[in-house]
């Protein structure tokens, strides 16, 4: 009994060092997919240019092992990316499908143009968009992001009617029409104001109405010069 036990433990041996010897040999010939092909959809011209240039360090890389730190870098950093989303193509293509953000204001600073985008960042240019609002006075983000989302939610108020915004150190907003209407918005009761503007606005009597101040709570001025 001894020695039959003794011979099956010499045969399950020999059965894994071959079995081991060839899985050895068979990995070394086994290629991993590579990365060939990258594209990049949602840019267009030398922005998706750009992009493509930064990417291409992935070419001949494992497609099952991505450098995703490395790649989240250069896709955060991009000040037109809104999100991304990454298809793996096999056996070897990489999609990078781009949601391009929104520019949604002009911004002067230090002498500098911007856009600013629905990503919340600033994207430098050279030429303002004429149909999008320029901001004036000291840029703050968050105030704008408020009063954006109270805007978006005025139905009867379209954020496309404005012309320019007028920021204060006080906290406060103007905003200009197309119409050439100026508004003077309150520090608080934002939302409750721009919905009397609205109804203001579809009545005829208040339609040679250059300045409507609404900074005061139950009180309303209107002039008809500036």
């Amino acid at each position: 009994m001894l020695l039959q036990k003794n011979k099956k433990i010499w045969v399950y041996f020999f059965l894994f060092i071959f079995c081991g010897t060839f899985s050895n040999k068979y990995l070394n010939n086994f290629n991993l997919p590579k990365i060939k092909k990258i594209e990049v959809l949602g840019l267009e011209g030398i922005n998706k240019i750009k992009l493509s240039e930064e990417l291409n360090f992935l070419k001949q890389q494992n497609l099952l092992i991505l450098d995703k730190d490395e790649i989240k870098k250069i896709l955060d950093s991009n000040y037109l990316i809104e999100k991304y989303f990454i298809v793996k193509e096999y056996p070897s293509s990489l999609k990078f499908k781009i949601t391009k953000t929104k520019f949604l204001a002009n911004i002067s600073m230090d002498n500098k143009l911007f856009f600013l985008g629905s990503n919340r960042k600033l994207i430098r240019t050279q030429k303002s968009l004429e149909n999008i609002p320029f901001i004036f006075g000291d840029f703050n983000d968050i105030e704008f992001f408020k009063l954006k989302s109270i805007i978006d939610d005025n139905s009867l108020l379209d954020y496309k009617e404005i012309k320019s915004l007028f920021f204060f150190p006080s906290g406060r907003w103007d905003f200009e029409t197309y119409s050439d209407q100026l508004i003077k918005l309150p520090k608080v009761n934002i939302k409750e104001s721009l919905k009397l503007y609205s109804k203001i606005k579809k009545d005829d009597t208040f339609s040679n109405a250059k300045v409507i101040d609404l900074r005061q709570i139950n009180q309303l001025v209107i002039n008809e010069q500036r």
